[in-house]
């Protein structure tokens, strides 16, 4: 597995080989051995699978759990593009995002460490992104910032109206989350 650093402080990206024939392709998209030897400390509490139709945007989640919600994310087929952003309150990163384009098949994962802002878009007919957590779904902890926050400046790569659940359209801004103390911190 190939580990190439992103813009954002403790995120990565992870090339996997692909090996195909005239049945379909072969992959390893995670191998804890390979996480861990890259310097990140990753174990799985969950997996989620999410289908999504051309023009679907999720997100941006977060988790303010006490153990952290680390992420290791792909797309299992179709493509999209998923969106990470810096809301570690400290982090030399902080407010910055990067878009990456994952299809699947094409051997790319993304680690997103504690704290990082997720969201994607779907930019094929169908998506479907698998992802990792290192710590299981609390209600309680679960928290959201709008996707289409003007501070963030996103450009959410889409050919049509945004499909949006109720949830993540009446999201607070990055700003209004700073203001009431509903960041995570970062950790070196």
């Amino acid at each position: 597995m190939e580990v190439e650093a992103l813009s954002l402080a403790g995120a990565f990206r992870l090339t996997s080989p692909v090996w195909g024939d005239d049945r379909g392709f072969f992959r390893e998209w995670f191998k804890a051995p390979d996480v861990s030897s890259a310097g990140m400390q990753f174990s799985v509490a969950q997996a989620n699978l999410s289908r999504s139709a051309r023009n679907v945007v999720r997100g941006l989640h977060y988790s303010l759990a006490a153990e952290g919600q680390a992420k290791v994310v792909t797309c299992a087929d179709g493509e999209l593009v998923d969106v990470l952003v810096d809301i570690r309150e400290g982090s030399p990163t902080f407010g910055r995002h990067e878009l990456v384009t994952l299809r699947g098949g094409d051997g790319v994962s993304l680690y997103l460490p504690t704290g990082i802002g997720h969201g994607f878009c779907s930019t094929s007919a169908e998506a479907v992104l698998v992802y990792l957590l290192s710590s299981t779904y609390n209600p309680a902890y679960e928290l959201e910032i709008h996707p289409f926050d003007a501070e963030l400046g996103i450009e959410w790569p889409l050919t049509g109206e945004p499909i949006v659940s109720p949830k993540d359209a009446a999201a607070p801004t990055l700003s209004e989350r700073r203001m009431s103390g509903s960041l995570p911190r970062y950790r070196v």
